[in-house]
């Protein structure tokens, strides 16, 4: 079975949940499973560095924020496949243009346009976890683009449909989708399996869950898309 995980920044916030995200690949990997991991930054790394470029020039190119704000999801990459590795297993660190992700050129929103999965196929040929940073693409000039904010998401479903993967999974703070937050509000209501449609309604509604990108990829393209806890290891809801 191959499968994609994503995991979002709250989930890689420290080396704890590092390591637990790790661990929970290297499980699946040992059962025989192919599996890619999609990481975004950890915490608020994404944040910080906005904040540090501000100081440095608030009239800042677009060009250069994605050159710059795309490091945050590659030095997650390079520390989880060191997780990997710590546990045993092989594992190779993927930015977006090594993984082949394609993009448009509007830097800072760039749509995905397609993806090369050749390098990814061969490092799985080899049985290796592939860890790919997420939010980030190339475009036809060779330029780093960025998907936007929660771009991940979009990475990970993007993968899973030129892959073919078997499964995608959306590792988050929330243990599935809800009708409402329930941070905020204690009767909210989880899904244990919600339409494509009903959530791109959540979506358009302020819900956050999901980068309305990868509602529209998945889709598209007929992936079912699973959001689940990285804490619980409960099932989550299903989308699609």
């Amino acid at each position: 079975m191959l499968i994609v995980q994503k995991y979002g920044g709250t989930s890689l916030v420290d080396a704890p949940r590092l390591q637990a995200a790790a661990r929970r690949a290297v499980g699946l990997a040992k059962q025989g499973d192919r599996v890619v991991m999609v990481v975004s930054a950890q915490g608020d790394t994404t944040d910080e560095m906005i904040e540090k470029a501000a100081c440095i020039n608030k009239r800042r190119a677009a060009r250069e924020m994605d050159a710059y704000l795309a490091a945050g999801e590659q030095m997650s990459a390079g520390l989880m496949a060191m997780a990997i590795g710590a546990l045993g297993h092989s594992a190779v660190s993927l930015t977006g243009w090594q993984a082949g992700i394609h993009t448009d050129g509007a830097h800072g929103n760039a749509r995905i346009t397609g993806i090369n999965c050749e390098r990814i196929c061969r490092e799985l040929d080899a049985g290796k976890i592939v860890v790919v940073a997420g939010f980030q693409g190339v475009d036809a000039q060779g330029d780093i683009t960025t998907l936007g904010r929660g771009g991940s998401d979009t990475t990970a479903v993007a993968l899973a449909a030129f892959l073919k993967a078997d499964r995608c999974q959306i590792y988050t703070d929330v243990d599935g989708i809800y009708d409402r937050d329930p941070r905020q509000f204690a009767d909210a209501v989880r899904f244990d399996r919600i339409s494509y449609d009903q959530m791109m309604a959540l979506v358009e509604n302020g819900a956050q869950v999901l980068h309305d990108r990868s509602v529209e990829f998945a889709r598209e393209y007929g992936i079912a898309v699973e959001v689940l806890s990285a804490f619980t290891g409960a099932p989550g809801t299903v989308v699609g």
